[in-house]
């Protein structure tokens, strides 16, 4: 056998052994009992029935919901063809990305305030990342010049920013830090649950931590919100950084058109989950809008723009759809959050482990052994329903 194939087949075994596993040990899924993401978001919402500001800061969105709905439902309208008498016995889901090759075309989009949903914050997905090989990323989101219209946030002034939660970006910066006098902070002590009654008692009180942290928070959300960014911006800010730089959020062709012509590395056509801006265009859509732009297709072939993608995938025929449509890896957020809620670590590397599964089997029973087959192709390999 080749190096080639070795690889692939070690690359495939690593997410079709799943369902062998469980087969195997007579047993529902571990941790998390199910792999129906419906069911893991009812439970993880139970396990936190107790702080529901805490669960509804990860699962709400803008306004009465129109954009999250509609990311759903865009998926519905889209349809796989299969193909038969192919042989598929040997998936390859590893894609190249930036110049270097994963095992498959899923990342774990970043997701704030972590530490709201399990006591390990964002240790818990960093670590199943690193155990699985899954890119846990950073990126520029340009979508957010204020927060989304989020109503339960709002009927219950519930803002863990401005008690120092989700912030540490801002108070581990020494130049961040240096404006206020303070030395950077890499370690907080809010407690777990964050309930701010609590802090806000604290702060009362005159507790001095707890009043630092207030402060970071409110000026750290100066910092981000308030004012729009230009273009030019990026143009300096790329210029700074040196490394690459995908911008998160585009959603229309001509933006992301214009991002090439200023050397982004990337984007992630995105609506935030539905958590910006209500009534906007499901992600998918104008994914399969952006992705017929010649100007973006030939920088997508040269390699000099990756196109990625989010909003509303939960399993991995939408994963199929989405890279059919044109992206070259998709971001995975909520999912993993829940499982985080109900297990932890392991419930996340479960949610990644059995979505991919789901992608294997969806590639396997379809007919389409390899991402090249099918990434791309939306027009050969979907079909788009009209009612």
């Amino acid at each position: 056998m080749s190096n080639q194939a070795g690889e692939t087949k070690k690359n495939q075994s690593k997410w079709s052994s799943y369902t062998t596993e469980i087969y195997a040990s007579r047993r529902p899924p571990q941790p998390l009992g199910t792999v129906v993401p419906e069911d893991i978001e009812k439970r993880a919402k139970e396990k936190l029935k107790d702080y529901p500001e805490n669960f509804m800061y990860g699962y709400g969105n803008a306004g009465i919901n129109l954009t999250s709905r509609a990311n759903r439902r865009a998926y519905e309208k889209f349809c796989i063809t299969p193909r038969m008498l192919v042989d598929a016995t040997i998936r390859d889901l590893s894609v190249n990305l930036f110049g270097k090759t994963y095992s498959a075309p899923l990342l774990m989009t970043p997701m704030g305030c972590q530490c709201l949903f399990h006591p390990e914050g964002e240790e818990a997905p960093a670590r199943a990342a690193g155990k699985l090989g899954i890119p846990l990323i950073l990126i520029c989101s340009v979508d957010v010049v204020g927060l989304g219209w989020r109503t339960h946030d709002l009927d219950t002034a519930f803002h863990p920013f401005g008690h120092g939660v989700g912030t540490q970006i801002a108070s581990s910066d020494p130049v961040f830090m240096a404006r206020y006098g303070l030395k950077p902070i890499t370690k907080t002590n809010i407690g777990w649950p964050y309930r701010p009654e609590v802090q806000e008692k604290k702060i009362q009180e005159g507790d001095e931590e707890a009043k630092t942290l207030a402060l970071i928070g409110e000026e750290f959300v100066k910092e981000c919100t308030g004012r729009s960014y230009t273009w030019e911006d990026f143009r300096a800010l790329k210029k700074r950084w040196g490394g690459l730089l995908i911008l998160k959020g585009l959603q229309h062709v001509a933006d992301v058109e214009k991002a090439i012509d200023y050397g982004i590395d990337g984007v992630v056509v995105s609506t935030q989950g539905g958590r910006q801006v209500d009534g906007a265009v499901p992600a998918l859509y104008a994914l399969e809008r952006i992705a017929k732009s010649p100007k973006v297709r030939a920088a997508q072939q040269s390699g000099k723009l990756t196109l990625l993608c989010d909003s509303g995938i939960r399993t991995g025929p939408d994963i199929f759809k989405a890279l059919a449509l044109g992206a070259q890896a998709i971001l995975l957020g909520r999912p993993w959050l829940y499982g985080m809620v109900l297990a932890g670590e392991a419930g996340v590397e479960q949610v990644i482990r059995h979505t991919l599964a789901d992608l294997d089997n969806t590639m396997a029973n379809a007919g389409y052994p390899n991402i090249a087959d099918f990434q791309g192709k939306g027009e050969e390999v979907l079909t788009k329903l009209d009612f």
